[in-house]
């Protein structure tokens, strides 16, 4: 399972859904887009996501801190 994460300096949900993540033993690759101007980019155009937190588990896009998306998603790609 592949989990991708978009993040910016100052962002509460961003830092709730790290430590989400670390709780539950996830391993995850950190795009912080305040200091990443080809991450931004990418957030922005490829994957159409304007805000933080946006969350890739493999290809299912999450924007934004939606417990139950991200459990379905996990539980789905966990299988």
């Amino acid at each position: 399972m592949r989990i991708e994460l978009f993040t910016q300096d100052g962002c509460p949900p961003c830092e709730f859904l790290k430590n989400y993540l670390k709780e539950a033993n996830l391993s995850f690759e950190e795009y912080n887009v305040s200091k990443d101007q080809n991450a931004k980019n990418r957030m922005m155009f490829e994957l159409e996501s304007f805000s933080t937190p946006t969350l890739i588990i493999n290809d299912e896009i999450i924007r934004g801190v939606q417990i139950e998306q991200i459990e379905a998603a996990l539980q789905k790609n966990n299988q």
